[in-house]
């Protein structure tokens, strides 16, 4: 139960947080929520890294979709040599999940050994 309340926590949070701060604001979120949640490691990693690779996502598709995948096929194009927006929505969304992982990570760690 607390692994559920710690994702839908961070994706709130955190999108909170995006609007009015800079997008590493996330990480401070996916952090605190960790150390307070009293989250196994693991487990706050897995958290973290599915909270935030989800609210990229779905940011990204809300952004994407309006414009018929124009700026996605064009980055696309630019960063992964290939006009794939589906790709680069999913890349998008994997390192955002990575940083949010290990901000939860951190701060699960730090509240082991505290």
């Amino acid at each position: 139960m607390r692994f559920i309340t710690s994702i839908l926590l961070i994706a709130l949070l955190a999108a909170i947080a995006e609007y009015f701060l800079p997008w590493w604001s996330l990480a401070v979120v996916a952090f605190a929520v960790a150390l307070v949640m009293k989250l196994k490691p693991g487990k706050a990693f897995l958290s973290g890294f599915v909270a935030i690779a989800l609210l990229w996502a779905i940011w990204a598709l809300c952004r994407d979709i309006p414009n018929d995948h124009l700026l996605a096929d064009r980055l696309g194009m630019l960063i992964l040599k290939t006009p794939n927006h589906v790709l680069f929505i999913v890349l998008t969304s994997v390192v955002g999940g990575l940083i949010g992982g290990l901000a939860a990570w951190s701060g699960a760690l730090i509240r082991k050994n505290v």
